[in-house]
């Protein structure tokens, strides 16, 4: 059997126009708030407060900041400022463990290997012998 396998799983339908279903429901609560105002304010204070309206309903109805939706990153920060922060202790590896118990003890963890030039010469002479 063959079955038809779905391609663009990760974007939204387009319910009206090149509008989603959320970005619609975004713009008609922008609009019926517009609405409210028109009634109850007089003329210069609607006008004020549609502009208002219609820049923060668009902004939640087509801003994506980092690819996502503007409500759930006004959510997330006002989780992240609000959520007692958790710091977690991890343990340390025992390599590190031990570095630092011998730095306690003054004494030095890392020693330097001394070479003397007659060294030097007999390994450069081995690496060129090896490299012929």
């Amino acid at each position: 059997m063959i079955f038809n396998v779905p391609q663009f799983i990760d974007i939204e339908d387009k319910i009206v126009g090149p509008l989603t279903a959320k970005q619609l429901g975004w713009v008609a609560a922008g609009a019926v708030l517009a609405l409210l105002s028109y009634a109850m304010f007089d003329k210069s204070t609607f006008i004020v407060s549609a502009l208002i309206l219609a820049v923060v309903f668009g902004a939640l109805a087509f801003y994506r900041p980092y690819n996502q939706p503007l409500i759930k990153f006004i959510l997330s920060s006002i989780a992240f400022i609000i959520r007692p922060k958790m710091y977690i202790w991890r343990r340390t590896p025992e390599k590190v463990q031990r570095a630092v118990a011998k730095k306690e003890d003054n004494t030095p963890i890392i020693t330097r290997k001394k070479f003397d030039s007659q060294k030097v010469s007999d390994i450069s002479a081995l690496l060129d012998h090896q490299g012929r």
